[in-house]
């Protein structure tokens, strides 16, 4: 069965059989499998009262540690958005409840996030059906494509510079 990417593809061969446009297959369906899984994903939070951001942000506080709590510049970093845009988001988690701010005891320059116990109940409870979802939405794979899938994915954002922060 062909998919949508496939089509494009015989359309370039037909239009301009002299480029090679095979990178189009792996890009093309990344992305498009992207923006699918950003959509169920979106769709998922969405029924729980919350945007994505807003659970990347919650979740990103939960697996810091016992405590929850984290520098914003460890925030910003660990999401991969600009200290600005962290603030604006911050400021909107604070007045929902879900997190609370305050200056670094032993610097005040640095500013320090923790959950709320609202904003952990509320992670915790959507990380079960979360990943359930998320499995959901992966369901047309098999365990071991998806292993294949993850390490053939983890070997090409390596190669573009996706490092773990040390």
């Amino acid at each position: 069965m062909d998919d949508v990417v496939d089509a494009m593809l015989g359309q370039w061969a037909c239009a301009r059989p002299d480029v090679d446009v095979s990178p189009l297959g792996v890009i093309g369906r990344v992305s498009r499998a992207s923006r699918l899984l950003e959509r169920g994903v979106k769709e998922f939070l969405a029924e729980h009262g919350l945007e994505a951001w807003e659970f990347d942000m919650l979740t990103t506080l939960l697996r810091s540690g016992d405590d929850a709590t984290m520098c914003m510049k460890d925030v910003s970093a660990a999401a991969m958005i600009s200290p600005g845009a962290l603030t604006n988001r911050m400021d909107r988690l604070v007045e929902r409840g879900l997190v609370e701010r305050r200056p670094a005891p032993d610097n005040r320059r640095m500013t320090l996030v923790t959950l709320t116990d609202e904003g952990r109940r509320v992670a915790n409870d959507l990380l079960e059906r979360h990943t359930a979802n998320e499995d959901h939405l992966l369901s047309g794979l098999s365990a071991p494509d998806r292993d294949a899938l993850a390490g053939l994915l983890r070997k090409l954002l390596l190669s573009l510079g996706d490092t773990a922060p040390v």
